[in-house]
C-alpha cells in the first residue's frame, strides 16, 4: 500500500515550483517594464539590479550601473540623508520614503521620490524611486509666480499711495510756479521740486509696470522700426565701448504692446547689458516670429500659447548665477553697487511683457553673458503710421461749466479743486461716493462728474457713475486713478476716459474739456 503522506506530497513541490515560477515572470514583467527606477542594493551600496526604466531616468544603460556604488549617482549634497534613511532600514525592517536626488548622464540633476525597504533574509535595499524631476519644477514655478503676484500687490500699493502724494506736490507747485516766476530765488526752488516730483512719478511708473498696474496704450507697431530707432539712441548713450548690433528679421509680424513702455524696457535691458560689460563688449538686438507651442505653455504657466513675435537682447557682460537669476525681476533687487542703480529696471520689463499678455525670460552664464527673451502677442490688425507730426502744446483750455470732484484723499482733492478753479470752472466737492451721490441727487448744477475709482464707504468711482446715469443721464464723466487695478474694473465703462495719476496741469485741463465739449458734438 502506498504510503499516504508519500501520495499526497507529491503534487506539491510541483505546485510550489509552478507559483514561484508564475510570481518570478511576474516581478520580472514588472522589473522590465516599470516606468519609475527600480534598483536593488547590497549592504555596501553596490547596484545588484537595475531596471531598464533607468534609460529614460538618468540616461544610463542597467549594465553601466551594476556592480557599481551607489555614491557615483547620487547628487553629492544628497548622500549623507540617503545612508542615514539605509541605515534606518536595515536597523527597523520598515518601509521608508525619502527623496534623494541623482545625476543624470548629461550632468543635470533628476529628483526622485523613492519607496525603499530592507530584505533581512536576501541582506538586499529594495528601492522604487519615481522622476519627481518636471513635477518639482512645475511647483517651483508656480511658487516663484504666486510670490511675483504677491509682491507686485505689495508694489503697486506702495505706488497707489505715492502717486495721490504725488498728484498734490505737482498740482501745487504748477499753481505756485506763476506767482514766483520772476522771484529769482524761489523760481528755481519751485522748478527743483517740480523735477523731483517728475522723478518720482518715473518711479511709481515703474513700480506700477511691475505690478502690471499701469495704464497702457498696446497697439500694432512694427517692432523692427522701433528697434531701429532705438539702436542709433543706444549707440549714443551707451558709449564707445559697447557696440551695438540688430539681427532683424525681414518678415516680421506686427506686434501688440505699448510703443512708450517697449522702448522703456529696451532702454533698460540696454542699460542693464552696459552696466555687465565695464571693460566694453557687444549688445546684440534680435528680432523674429515665434511660436509658442502647447510644451512652452506647460513650462510656462502663465502663457498661452499661439503665434508671437520675439525680442531678443543679448550681451557678452559678466553673466549672472541661478541664485541672481531667480530674483532678477523682484522690485528694488539689484546686485550694483549703492546709488548705482534701483532695482526697478528688470522690474519694469517683467510687468509691463506680462500685462501685455507675452512672457519674458532671463538666459545667462557667469562669464559667458546674458540673453533675455521677450516674446510679445502677434498683432492681427495692421500697423497704422500717423500722416502728422503731433500738434505742438497749447495753452490749457479754459472753461465755465461746473465740475463735481469726488476724492477720498484731501490733498489731491484739494489740488484738483485748485486746478479746475484756476481754469474757470465752478467746483463742488465731495470726499467720498455717499457724499458725491447726495449732491448728485440734490437740484445742483453739474456738467461733469471727476471721481476717483476706489474709494472707502461702499460707493466706489464706477459705482456712483451708475447712480450719476441713472439720476442724470446727460452727465459726463470722467475717471482718475493712480492704482490700476481699477483700470480692469473701468473696462466696462469703454466711453469713460481714465486720467492717471499723477496728473499735470494740462493734462487735467486737456481731458476735461475734451470730455466736456464731447457732450456737445
Amino acid at each position: 500500500m502506498n504510503d499516504p503522506h508519500a501520495a499526497a506530497s507529491e503534487p506539491c513541490p510541483a505546485g510550489v515550483d509552478a507559483t514561484a515560477e508564475a510570481t518570478h515572470w511576474s516581478n520580472q514583467r514588472v522589473f522590465d517594464t516599470s516606468l519609475d527606477l527600480i534598483l536593488v542594493v547590497d549592504p555596501k551600496g553596490n547596484f545588484i539590479r537595475v531596471s531598464p526604466s533607468c534609460i529614460a531616468i538618468l540616461g544610463y544603460q542597467p549594465e553601466e550601473m551594476i556592480g557599481h556604488s551607489a555614491v557615483e549617482f547620487v547628487y553629492p549634497e544628497d548622500l549623507e540623508s540617503t545612508r542615514d534613511e539605509m541605515r534606518l532600514a536595515r536597523r527597523g525592517h520598515a518601509m521608508r520614503n525619502f527623496e534623494c536626488r541623482y545625476v543624470h548622464k548629461t550632468g543635470r540633476v533628476v529628483t526622485l521620490a523613492w519607496t525603499g525597504q530592507w530584505s533581512e533574509p536576501d541582506r538586499q535595499h529594495f528601492f522604487i524611486g519615481r522622476d519627481m524631476t518636471e513635477r518639482r519644477r512645475l511647483e517651483g514655478q508656480l511658487r516663484q509666480a504666486q510670490r511675483m503676484e504677491a509682491i507686485g500687490q505689495l508694489t503697486g500699493g506702495i505706488a497707489h499711495d505715492f502717486n495721490n502724494i504725488l498728484t498734490v506736490i505737482i498740482g501745487m507747485i504748477e499753481l505756485l510756479a506763476p506767482a514766483v516766476a520772476a522771484n529769482p530765488k524761489l523760481a528755481p526752488v519751485v522748478k527743483a521740486i517740480d523735477d523731483a516730483a517728475e522723478r518720482g512719478a518715473e518711479l511709481t511708473k515703474r513700480m506700477l509696470a511691475f505690478a502690471r498696474k499701469q495704464p497702457l496704450q498696446a497697439q500694432p507697431l512694427d517692432l523692427n522700426e522701433v528697434i531701429m530707432r532705438m539702436a542709433e539712441i543706444l549707440t549714443r548713450t551707451l558709449g564707445e565701448h559697447i557696440m551695438v548690433r540688430t539681427v532683424l528679421a525681414p518678415d516680421i509680424w506686427p506686434a501688440v504692446a505699448d510703443p512708450s513702455q517697449l522702448e522703456a524696457a529696451i532702454l533698460n535691458l540696454a542699460v542693464n547689458a552696459r552696466d555687465a560689460m565695464p571693460d566694453g563688449g557687444e549688445l546684440v538686438i534680435e528680432t523674429d516670429n515665434a511660436q509658442l507651442d502647447d510644451d512652452y505653455a506647460a513650462e510656462n504657466l502663465d502663457v498661452a500659447p499661439g503665434t508671437y513675435v520675439a525680442l531678443y537682447v543679448s550681451d557678452t557682460g559678466t553673466g549672472m548665477p541661478p541664485d541672481v537669476i531667480e530674483h532678477a525681476f523682484e522690485p528694488f533687487f539689484t546686485t550694483k553697487d549703492i546709488g548705482r542703480g534701483s532695482g526697478l529696471g528688470l522690474s519694469m520689463v517683467y510687468g509691463f511683457v506680462k500685462q501685455t499678455g507675452g512672457n519674458v525670460l532671463i538666459y545667462s552664464e557667469v562669464g559667458r553673458g546674458t540673453t533675455v527673451k521677450i516674446y510679445l502677442p502677434r498683432a492681427l490688425d495692421p500697423v497704422e503710421r500717423p500722416d502728422a507730426p503731433a500738434p505742438a502744446v497749447e495753452p490749457p483750455p479754459l472753461g465755465r461749466e461746473t465740475v463735481l470732484v469726488v476724492e477720498d484723499n484731501a490733498g489731491v482733492r484739494a489740488a484738483a479743486v485748485s486746478i479746475l478753479g484756476s481754469l474757470g470752472y465752478d467746483v463742488l466737492q465731495a470726499h467720498d461716493g455717499r457724499e458725491g451721490r447726495r449732491i448728485i441727487e440734490s437740484p445742483a448744477k453739474i456738467d461733469l462728474l471727476f471721481t476717483d475709482l476706489v474709494m472707502p464707504g461702499g460707493i466706489g468711482g464706477e459705482d456712483l457713475a451708475r447712480i450719476a446715469r441713472e439720476l442724470r443721464p446727460g452727465l459726463k464723466i470722467l475717471y482718475t486713478t493712480g492704482y490700476s487695478a481699477q483700470l480692469a474694473s473701468a473696462r466696462t465703462d469703454h466711453d469713460v476716459p481714465v486720467l492717471s495719476k499723477p496728473y499735470r496741469r494740462q493734462q487735467l485741463a486737456s481731458m476735461v474739456r475734451a470730455v466736456l465739449d464731447q457732450r456737445r458734438t
